[in-house]
């Protein structure tokens, strides 16, 4: 069993910017694929931002430039950070993590943090 604790989360102002942190349990986190997500209300959650255990990066095309995903394994960690915010942004953002178990994987779900952009 894996747990996750993002924190980061807030209210700023457009073109603003904010870090959030996932907290990870485990002894191996850094075998762990990581990822970002958020969900919009009233719309499905979406993709924004993957790191591998190799630290191979991918973006959602709506957060690319703006968004830096990166991990601490030395901390179990996982970071994303925002800059250049825009309303169209506010959602909670969930962090995922990806766990080898013998031959099948399974995802693991933090609570989620709120993040809202004011116009």
């Amino acid at each position: 069993q894996v747990q996750l604790v993002e924190s980061g989360g807030g209210l700023v102002q457009t073109g603003g910017s904010l870090r959030l942190s996932c907290a990870a349990s485990g002894r191996t986190f850094s075998s762990y694929a990581m990822g970002w997500f958020r969900q919009a209300p009233g719309k499905q959650r979406e993709l924004v931002a993957t790191i591998t255990s190799g630290s191979s990066t991918n973006y959602a095309d709506s957060v690319k430039g703006r968004f830096t995903i990166s991990r601490d394994n030395a901390k179990n960690t996982v970071y994303l950070q925002m800059n250049s915010l825009k309303p169209e942004d506010t959602a909670v953002y969930y962090c995922d993590a990806e766990v080898r178990l013998g031959v099948v994987f399974a995802d693991y779900w933090g609570q989620g943090t709120q993040v809202t952009v004011s116009s």
